[in-house]
């Protein structure tokens, strides 16, 4: 894995979430703020869970001591998560060019920097494939979600 295909994947995450969102607009308080519906979680709490996950990770890779502050209680609205979501895209943006190719192979307890980067993309499909089965179900599907579309979308212009 190199930092071109680390790219992709994070490019592919970042347009899969944002579809994700998009179809989030309009969803009723009810079912934006429910618990207990995919363990403890709903589908704001899910959206939230996969923002703070993706923020830890960065931190932790990037070594900078910083740690996100859960904004569960209250739960965000979906325009908040949705601009917390683009000041993290642009705190990506800025990291993602100092990564490397020796930087991506660098074993960390075990486990490779591009490893930890494709869990981060991966743990990020778990809860956008959640999200959109509520999302669905509440009348408001964010459509395929495939990695496959967003490659025939960007052939060409990523890496």
């Amino acid at each position: 894995m190199d930092a071109a295909d680390i790219r992709f994947l994070v490019g592919y995450d970042r347009w899969a979430t944002r579809k994700v969102l998009d179809a989030a607009v309009g969803v009723d308080d009810v079912a934006w703020g429910a618990t207990g519906v995919v363990g403890e979680r709903g589908l704001g709490a899910i959206l939230v869970h996969h923002l703070g996950a993706s923020q830890r990770w960065r931190h932790a890779i990037q070594q900078d001591g910083l740690e996100p502050v859960p904004e569960t209680e209250p739960l965000p609205s979906v325009a908040d998560l949705r601009a917390t979501w683009e000041a993290e895209w642009q705190a990506v943006d800025a990291w993602l060019p100092q990564l490397d190719d020796p930087t991506l192979a660098y074993v960390h307890d075990g486990v490779a920097i591009w490893q930890m980067l494709a869990h981060v993309v991966n743990h990020g499909t778990q809860h956008r494939s959640e999200a959109a089965a509520l999302l669905t179900s509440a009348g408001h599907s964010p459509g395929d979600l495939d990695m496959f579309d967003y490659a025939e979308l960007t052939a060409g212009t990523t890496g």
